[in-house]
C-alpha cells in the first residue's frame, strides 16, 4: 500500500515537473510574441507623440494613428533591423517594418488605423521580394 502510494507521488510528481519545465519553455524557447527585432524597438507602433516611440531616432510620423519610425532614411542600414527604408506616395523615405502578412504590421496598433503589408511600396534599395507595413495616410 505504501508503495503504491509511493509510486503515485512519484507520478505526480514527474507530471507537475514536466508541466512546469514546458511553461518555462514557451516563454523562453522562441516562442515569443513580441514581434521582430523592429517591433520590439517600436518601429511601427501607434503614437500621439514622439514621446512614446521607444528607439532613440525615431519620431511619431505624421500618419493616422502615428507611426513610430525614421524619417529621411537613404538606405536599410539608417533603419532598426527588421524595417526597410521605402520611399513613401508623399515623396519621403520612411523606415517601416518589413512584413509577409498584415497581422505583422498591427501588433501594436488599434484596428482604426490599422497598416496594410504591401508590396505596392518602392525600396530604396530597388527590392522587389519584399512587403512593408504601410500605415493609413494621416
Amino acid at each position: 500500500m505504501e508503495s503504491e502510494y509511493a509510486a503515485r507521488m512519484i507520478a505526480r510528481l514527474f507530471a507537475l515537473s514536466a508541466a512546469a519545465l514546458l511553461a518555462i519553455c514557451a516563454s523562453a524557447c522562441g516562442d515569443d510574441d513580441s514581434g521582430s527585432e523592429a517591433q520590439r524597438r517600436g518601429v511601427g507602433s501607434a503614437c500621439v507623440d514622439s514621446t512614446e516611440c521607444t528607439e532613440a531616432g525615431q519620431s511619431c510620423l505624421a500618419f493616422k494613428g502615428g507611426y513610430c519610425g525614421i524619417a529621411d532614411c537613404t538606405a536599410d542600414i539608417d533603419c532598426p533591423a527588421g524595417s526597410a527604408c521605402v520611399t513613401h506616395d508623399d515623396g519621403r523615405n520612411y523606415c517601416f517594418l518589413v512584413c509577409t502578412d498584415k497581422s505583422q504590421c498591427n501588433l501594436y496598433r488599434p484596428l482604426d488605423s490599422e497598416s496594410n503589408c504591401s508590396s505596392n511600396i518602392t525600396f530604396v534599395d530597388g527590392s522587389k521580394a519584399r512587403k512593408s507595413c504601410v500605415p493609413p495616410s494621416g
